[in-house]
């Protein structure tokens, strides 16, 4: 791996990269059964120095900003490095975003220059407030030779006339404006630096360390900040290979386990849990006899593992598991909500490695990491390398916002003063997450501050805390709101907390459901139950962290059910 305090910005320490692993095979774009394409770190330097060269002959200026919209791709990281390259600054956005969210995030970045899918520019283009964009280039990857673009130019046929020149920056200078996933009204943009990006990478390196022949497969969007690390800036300032899928079928994801020999992967919690999913169906439809001697081996594994992983040792005891895997996966790193204990667990019982972990975008990804140091699948770790965490206003049971300092921690929020000395006091970010740090140094999280719910009787509830009792339950998803949040009643009093639930397509909510939700129910205590349901058919609208979006349910809810749809449990 490079040495990154040596260096002063991403563009000069992921060009000393591809000078250093020339030969490496840095990126695998496959499509369903076949690959598109497989670039060395040189073929990478040589697609992307044209382009950079066309962006400066354009004149493009240092700090400038430049946005992309595009899935998980080579093209994004090729794109992305001749930004860093020319000097710019980089405004990656969420491709899942409607193209009305796309044009509202460019104005208010204002971005000049725009990457950007053919699919997503013809969308783009079709919005209303199209005409009023104010982007001087648009560069549009595979477009049909004769579409109308609009005034954008195809990405592939774009190249300088000469060669390109390095432009350095320093440490404190913009490296990216990135958009958290949880936006909603105004945008809140985070301005990190290249200091932010140069110190957590290094920070979580050691524990997922990358060298050629390490292969990291990417399946969260590039632009989210756990892909942005793990499936970029590690894997190249380790000499490692990306993977990238032009399908996430999940037929096609495990192909690619064996296919490729995956090291690493991160996941949200929704994808992990779908993993696992397919694991049990696969065990429960063993036979009796085989059943039963992989409940066995499994037990062996967990009892000789528990201190610590032994992929080896694991590998050996449950070889068919593993071979399903590719056999060399090294870890899954899971983040960007909360994780079951009980799926972690599960992983680590069959010998896989899961590395829960707690960040957040205005940290530059990682705040806390379990380093299964040792096994803990109750917290989200300890803090990373160079973080600081203290809890603020802690109440009698030692729970309150979690606040952090770092070399990681954004510079402010673009152009809003105001919300950035709300979320940056004294040197401190308050994360708006609610959490208590226990005797061994390890954060448990609770729920966002903004989420709680205080009832008449003065008591905290956290609807995340509520929901973890109810994993596992037989419907496709679901979660906990207070009723007068959807259905305002402009009161302090009588507050109903309700069980949104989404069945499987042609799924009823049946008396063994009701059964098990009214069991579920009892365990907890009395302040915290719940006392009705709802059921809604559509799926929940979810970020690119695949969080569900509650502001925007509720509103959704609000709208097409009265509150006489609830059902008393």
């Amino acid at each position: 791996m490079l040495d990154l305090t040596k260096y002063d910005s991403l563009g000069a320490a992921l060009r000393d990269a591809l000078g250093r692993w020339p030969g490496e095979v840095c990126l695998i774009e496959a499509d369903r059964d076949h690959e598109r394409s497989r670039l060395t770190y040189r073929q990478f330097g040589e697609a992307a120095e044209p382009l950079a060269a066309a962006l400066e002959e354009s004149g493009f200026a240092a700090g400038e900003r430049a946005a992309i919209i595009m899935t998980n791709q080579p093209k994004w990281l090729i794109s992305a490095y001749a930004v860093f390259f020319a000097g710019g600054t980089l405004v990656p956005l969420d491709y899942k975003l409607s193209a009305a969210e796309h044009l509202q995030l460019l104005a208010y970045s204002q971005a000049n220059i725009l990457f950007v899918e053919y699919p997503l520019w013809r969308a783009i283009m079709a919005a209303a407030a199209f005409s009023e964009h104010k982007l001087r280039t648009v560069l549009v990857t595979e477009a049909p030779p004769n579409a109308d673009l609009a005034g954008g130019v195809r990405w592939e046929e774009v190249r300088g006339a000469r060669a390109p020149e390095f432009r350095p920056r320093t440490q404190t200078d913009t490296a990216c404006i990135v958009y958290s996933s949880g936006t909603g009204g105004h945008p809140r943009g985070c301005v990190l630096t290249h200091q932010n990006y140069l110190e957590q990478c290094a920070a979580v390196t050691p524990v997922f360390p990358f060298s050629p022949g390490a292969r990291y497969l990417s399946i969260i969007p590039t632009n989210h900040a756990i892909d942005f690390m793990g499936g970029f800036l590690m894997p190249f300032t380790g000499g490692g290979t990306v993977v990238h899928l032009r399908t996430l079928r999940p037929e096609f994801i495990r192909e690619a386990f064996t296919k490729y020999k995956i090291t690493y992967m991160a996941v949200v919690p929704l994808i992990l849990k779908n993993l696992q999913r397919g694991l049990r169906e696969k065990f429960a439809a063993l036979p009796p006899g085989k059943r039963k001697m992989l409940d066995a081996l499994i037990a062996v594994n967990r009892a000789l593992t528990r201190g610590k992983p032994r992929p080896a040792l694991s590998r050996l005891l449950l070889k068919d598991i593993h071979k399903a895997f590719g056999g060399g996966l090294r870890a899954l790193l899971v983040g960007g909500a909360f994780t079951e204990p009980a799926t972690i667990e599960f992983f680590h019982d069959i010998g896989i490695p899961i590395y829960n972990g707690y960040g957040c975008t205005e940290a530059c990804t990682a705040i806390t990491l379990n380093d299964l140091r040792p096994f803990r699948p109750d917290t989200v770790g300890r803090p990373v390398r160079g973080m600081e965490i203290r809890i603020a206003r802690p109440d009698a049971d030692g729970i309150g916002e979690v606040a952090v300092r770092s070399k990681t921690v954004m510079r402010e929020y673009l152009d809003d003063p105001e919300m950035t000395a709300e979320t940056l006091v004294d040197g401190w970010l308050m994360t708006g997450d609610l959490g208590r740090v226990d005797a061994t140094g390890h954060l448990q999280l609770f729920g966002r501050k903004k989420n709680m719910i205080v009832t008449a009787e003065g008591k905290n509830i956290y609807p995340e805390d509520i929901e973890n009792n109810f994993e596992g339950i037989a419907v496709k998803e679901f979660c906990v709101f207070a009723a007068n949040y959807i259905w305002p009643q402009h009161t302090m009093t009588g507050e109903q907390l309700v069980l949104v639930l989404h069945p499987e397509p042609g799924q009823a909510v049946d008396d063994a459901l009701l059964k098990e939700l009214s069991r579920r129910n009892e365990r907890l205590l009395n302040y915290k139950r719940v006392s009705s349901f709802i059921v809604w058919e559509r799926d929940f609208p979810r970020n690119a962290a695949m969080k569900i979006r509650r502001v925007v349910l509720a509103g959704e809810i609000g709208k097409q059910l009265e509150r006489s749809a609830m059902v008393s449990m």
